[in-house]
């Protein structure tokens, strides 16, 4: 997630951001995502987003590097910006979560829909933060859209993550832990394969030495025993001899 320089005037300081994305790529980071949150998303007009996702390309066209473009705000813009990055070179877009306090289930599916149908050529990929929302309904929008290739998922509670992850299908989808390394070794262990992080702007080799790490493995024990697991872990019926023990231990005893 590469920040967003500003110069002294307020516009995107272009030779710095620049600088930062051959910096990143010659390290050996191999996806970026222009126009995250960490990159200032939300404070960027269209035209600079644009600039942005540009620069980008440029920058990481004579490298390995995927491009993953952040698109978002009303479903016009979203469309857009997808169809910009599309047309500039990106390999995928990921939708930022949309920013209404009611946003509806069906309307989550409807506009991620309208997203993915606009650009068919890229992966697209959900930014999730919304804890109510339920696997199913992305395995709901996998089935209407194959370009939906994954999930960057952000909510601080790993086993919500397993469970929405298991319940939209844990194979269909690529997953990325998407609250940085603090989460990502937990996240791991339960499917995600990757992690969104800021401090590689800063100290790429920390993160890239987290990125090797074994517990990014799929294969780990912990995502193996969640596959087999039930979708529901039910407690056993007491037993009438199983009655609460007493002051002197013994059952029944109060």
């Amino acid at each position: 997630m590469p920040v967003t320089p500003f110069a002294g005037d307020g516009s995107v300081d272009q030779d710095a951001y620049r600088a930062l994305v051959r910096r990143l790529t010659d390290c050996g980071v191999r996806t970026l995502t222009p126009n995250g949150n960490t990159g200032e998303f939300y404070a960027l007009d269209p035209e600079e987003r644009r600039l942005v996702t540009e620069l980008t390309l440029e920058e990481t066209g004579g490298s390995d590097a995927a491009v993953l473009v952040g698109v978002g705000h009303d479903l016009p813009t979203a469309v857009a910006a997808a169809r910009h990055a599309r047309d500039a070179g990106a390999h995928m877009v990921m939708v930022h979560q949309p920013v209404h306090p009611y946003v509806s289930q069906d309307g989550w599916v409807d506009y991620h829909r309208a997203v993915a149908d606009a650009v068919p050529e890229l992966g697209v990929v959900p930014y999730i933060r919304n804890a109510r929302l339920t696997g199913q309904r992305l395995a709901d929008l996998g089935e209407l859209c194959p370009n939906v290739i994954g999930a960057k998922y952000a909510t601080p509670d790993a086993a919500a993550f397993a469970a929405f992850a298991r319940d939209a299908g844990l194979e269909r989808f690529v997953w990325v832990a998407g609250l940085a390394e603090l989460y990502a070794p937990a996240y791991w262990a339960v499917g995600a394969t990757g992690f969104t992080s800021g401090l590689v702007n800063v100290a790429p080799e920390l993160s890239l030495r987290t990125r090797r790490a074994p517990l990014r493995s799929r294969r780990s024990p912990g995502v193996r025993a969640r596959r087999g697991a039930p979708r529901t872990v039910r407690r056993p019926p007491r037993s009438p001899d199983r009655r609460r023990s007493g002051p002197s231990g013994r059952p029944g005893d109060r």
